[in-house]
């Protein structure tokens, strides 16, 4: 089952190709990530290197996840920039979330520059047992 949709390699290798078209601009500047899960949830976290927890946003729409955060530029607006490697400005992630995931209960932590989701596994998603009785089964009628 599938709880996280991946994207296509086209639409990676565009992403990249802008990004490096782009050196510098947050628009281009992926929001790198990692997802796993166990048998009650999906977890991912974000490299969110110098953010303000303020300005972290985290909201869920029809099955999208939606993350963006800023980070200002530390350059007073009358100085003049040596060197600018370092990306500012408004970043945005979105990753399309299976109906598997119980995003109402999702739960998120921000520490050194790493945020932390815990989306648990919809009850309808969990793996369970069934019980067997003893006995002669009922025959199904048709």
């Amino acid at each position: 089952m599938d709880i996280l949709a991946r994207t296509d390699l086209l639409g990676d290798l565009d992403r990249l190709t802008h990004q490096l078209a782009h050196v510098g601009a947050s628009e281009g500047t992926v929001i790198p990530a990692d997802a796993w899960r166990d048998d009650e949830a999906l977890y991912l976290q974000f490299d969110l290197p110098g953010m303000d927890r303020s300005t972290i946003e985290l909201t869920t729409e029809h099955h999208t996840l939606t993350l963006t955060a800023e980070r200002p530029s530390p350059i007073p607006a009358d100085a003049r920039p040596v060197l600018t490697e370092r990306p500012t400005g408004r970043f945005t992630r979105r990753l399309t979330l299976s109906d598997a995931l119980d995003t109402a209960a999702a739960e998120a932590a921000y520490d050194n520059g790493v945020l932390t989701l815990r989306i648990p596994l919809a009850a309808h998603a969990k793996p369970r047992k069934i019980a067997i009785s003893g006995g002669t089964p009922k025959q199904l009628t048709t």
